[in-house]
């Protein structure tokens, strides 16, 4: 049973892995701390980016030989495999590790099976510590690795009558400047950016990332069945790779997706996009584009942002989602409520079963 010493411990390795959302992608963010024989943090540190060095080795690097009979405790379940970096079993077995204490078990088939190695070679091994906030965390790798497809969160910006454009069609700007700087913040942790052609003809926005020092710009996914997109957008600029989908029987190219019915084939679109390496989209289209994703099951999380006015008229936050009535209604369980500024940012899930497996 894990100890007082470790539970902290764990609380630490969570909070060292969240340093590396925005980052790691396509590899999960991953904290870890060293534990001396006598219970006393030795070493610490976090997997920083895709293709460096995991955070086992970083923490080993720091605690030296004072690991040595000690205990390792991490987020993720120690890889077993090598890749671009050696197996994190072989780094805690040389540096003398007694005991590991790992959250959350590897999904992979690949990286999978480091507990068993370490079993097997006599390092005591306990999982399972905190995993639900550890698998938080980590929560966009997680879906993607165990259902094939990206986390998709979806985010919008409403009045609090549920507005998210006044009846002429503006909607700049709804909510503060509180707001919107964290809006930046959920882009710069997410693989990509994904709009509709009817956001993109109303706002044109640039879908970049701003005010987030060192941040990796996210794929910028415009859904353009009919490949309308005018040649001057700003979506279509340097500051970030752009992705445009259309549908197979669109007038140009067909860069991404399939037709059914009005529009693209959003499990497969999703199933492009994990084939791309990309692990966690933020939605961030018009009420359609949402209605759409909610009607194939393909949210795993909504982030809202309430401004406190009303409009009485204009574009609802959401359209047509296939709900057609209340006892179908897609219940959500609430995880966060903070404020920004004047706003309110309401964090929810979806209640039946999240992440979903419908898509």
């Amino acid at each position: 049973m894990a100890t007082t010493a470790e539970a902290e411990a764990m609380r630490r390795a969570i909070a060292l892995a969240a340093r590396g959302l925005g980052h790691t992608s396509p590899n999960p963010v991953v904290g870890c701390v060293i534990l001396d024989a006598d219970g006393r943090t030795v070493g610490e540190g976090w997997h920083q980016r895709a293709g460096g060095p995991h955070a086992e080795v970083h923490a080993l690097r720091a605690a030296g030989e004072r690991a040595r009979g000690g205990t390792a405790v991490v987020t993720l379940e120690p890889c077993n495999h090598t890749g671009r970096t050696g197996p994190c079993t072989q780094a805690l077995l040389e540096a003398g590790i007694a005991r590991v204490v790992y959250a959350v078990a590897d999904p992979t088939d690949g990286a999978a099976g480091g507990a068993a190695t370490l079993a097997a070679a006599g390092t005591a091994v306990e999982s399972g510590l905190l995993a639900d906030q550890a698998a938080e965390v980590n929560e966009a790798w997680l879906t993607s690795m165990r259902f094939g497809r990206p986390f998709v969160l979806w985010k919008y910006a409403a009045t609090l009558d549920g507005r998210s454009a006044a009846a002429d069609g503006t909607s700049r700007w709804i909510t503060s400047a509180a707001s919107r700087a964290d809006v930046h913040r959920l882009r710069a942790q997410s693989d990509a950016v994904v709009v509709g052609s009817g956001t993109l003809r109303a706002d044109d926005p640039h879908l970049a990332v701003r005010g987030q020092g060192g941040a990796r710009q996210p794929l910028r996914v415009v859904l353009d069945t009919k490949a309308t997109i005018a040649p001057g957008a700003r979506v279509l600029d340097s500051a970030a790779h752009t992705l445009v989908a259309v549908a197979d029987d669109a007038p140009a190219l067909r860069l991404l997706g399939a037709e059914t019915g009005p529009g693209l084939d959003i499990p497969a679109l999703l199933g492009e996009l994990h084939a791309r390496s990309v692990r966690s989209v933020l939605l961030e289209g018009g009420p359609t584009l949402a209605g759409a994703f909610l009607a194939a099951r393909a949210v795993d999380k909504v982030v809202g942002y309430l401004a406190p006015a009303l409009l009485g008229a204009g574009a609802p936050a959401l359209a047509d989602a296939g709900i057609t009535t209340a006892i179908r209604a897609l219940h959500l369980e609430l995880t966060d409520v903070t404020r920004l500024g004047p706003d309110m940012r309401i964090t929810a899930v979806p209640g039946e079963c999240a992440p979903s497996q419908g898509s």
